[in-house]
C-alpha cells in the first residue's frame, strides 16, 4: 500500500502521521478543512460531513493537479479528522460531527474497495474521566468495560461497531481502530512538572499519555500489519506522566480498583500488550528521556 490519504492531517496527530509516512516512502494526501502550518505533501480542503467529498478525497490519493493525468485511488486511509476531544464544542455538535465524518469515510473506503482503514478511536471509551466510576481494573486492557461519559466517547464506541459491520459487508476492507491516549507533542513535556505535587490532577485517565511520534508509528504499523479484519487496540506511552511509582498512584487515588499484576516502577496503567502483539507497536518516546 503506497498511496495513503490522511484525514485531519493538519492537526496534532495528523502532522506527525504525515511526516512518518512520507519518511517511510509513502505517497500522502492530507485532507482537512484547515491547511497545514508546514506543507509536507499535497493538501485537499474537504468537508467530510459531505459523503460526496469523502468519496472524492479517497479517489484523489496522488493529489495531482495535472488535468491530463487521472487521479489514482487511495490504497488506504488514516482517519484522524473530527473534533479531537470532548468539551471543545457542544456535546451534540461533537457527536454529530465525529460520527457523521467517520461514517462517510468508512462508507467511502468500503464503496471504493480500499484495503485498510486506520482510524482514531479513544481512551475515553473506558469511562474517562474516572469521576462517576472508578476503573474496573488496572492496567486497563481492551477487555475493560466500555463506559462512555460524553458524546465524544459515545461516537467512538459506535464507530467501532460501524467498523465491524462494514468489514462484514466488504471483507476486502479491514479496519484498525487505535484507542489513543492523551496526545502530547515533544515541546509540551515541560508542563509535566506542574502535575507532580498532586496526582489527582491527572487521575482522570490514569496518568496516561502518548507522544505524537508514537501515534504516528502506530498508524504506520497499523497500515502495514497483516489482515486484522476489524479490530482495535490501546496506544499509550510505556510510562505515566508522574514521577511516583504507578502502584503508589493506584493505592492513593483508586484504592478499591484491583491491580491485576505486578507493575513496573512507572509503567503505564493503560496496557499496550495487544498493540505489541497485533501491530508490533513499542512506544519509543518518554518525557523522562529528552530527544
Amino acid at each position: 500500500m503506497n498511496r495513503i490519504v490522511v484525514t485531519g492531517g493538519s492537526g496534532k496527530a495528523g502532522r506527525a502521521v504525515v511526516g512518518e509516512l512520507i519518511g517511510h516512502g509513502y505517497s500522502v494526501l492530507n485532507v482537512d478543512l484547515v491547511p497545514p502550518a508546514e506543507p509536507l505533501c499535497h493538501f485537499l480542503k474537504a468537508d467530510l460531513n459531505d459523503m460526496g467529498q469523502a468519496v472524492d478525497a479517497l479517489r484523489r490519493a496522488t493529489g495531482t493537479v495535472e488535468r491530463r493525468r487521472p487521479f489514482e485511488l487511495a490504497d488506504a486511509v488514516v482517519h484522524l479528522a473530527g473534533i479531537p476531544a470532548p468539551g471543545l464544542a457542544p456535546d451534540v455538535t461533537t457527536f454529530q460531527t465525529n460520527l457523521m465524518t467517520t461514517y462517510n469515510v468508512f462508507s467511502a473506503a468500503t464503496l471504493l474497495g480500499l484495503k485498510r482503514v486506520v482510524w482514531a478511536s479513544s481512551e475515553t471509551l473506558f469511562g474517562l474521566p474516572f469521576t462517576r466510576e472508578s476503573p474496573a481494573f488496572a492496567p486497563i486492557t481492551e477487555e475493560h468495560p466500555l463506559l462512555p461519559e460524553s458524546g465524544y466517547a459515545l461516537a467512538k464506541g459506535l464507530a467501532e461497531e460501524m467498523a465491524r459491520q462494514m468489514h462484514r459487508w466488504n471483507p476486502h476492507t479491514s479496519f484498525v481502530g487505535l484507542r489513543i491516549s492523551n496526545i502530547i507533542e515533544p515541546h509540551e513535556y515541560g508542563m509535566f512538572a506542574n502535575w507532580q505535587k498532586d496526582p489527582g490532577m491527572r487521575k482522570w485517565n490514569l496518568w496516561s499519555y502518548v507522544d505524537s511520534r508514537d501515534v504516528a508509528q502506530a498508524c504506520r504499523l497499523a497500515l502495514e500489519a497483516a489482515d486484522v479484519g476489524a479490530d482495535h487496540c490501546i496506544i499509550a506511552a510505556a510510562d505515566t506522566v508522574m514521577g511516583r511509582p504507578s502502584v503508589d498512584l493506584m493505592r492513593e487515588c483508586f484504592p478499591r480498583t484491583p491491580v491485576t499484576r505486578a507493575l513496573g516502577e512507572f509503567e503505564s496503567l493503560q496496557s499496550n500488550e495487544k498493540a505489541q502483539c497485533m501491530l508490533g507497536y513499542l512506544p519509543r518516546h518518554s518525557w523522562r528521556v529528552s530527544g
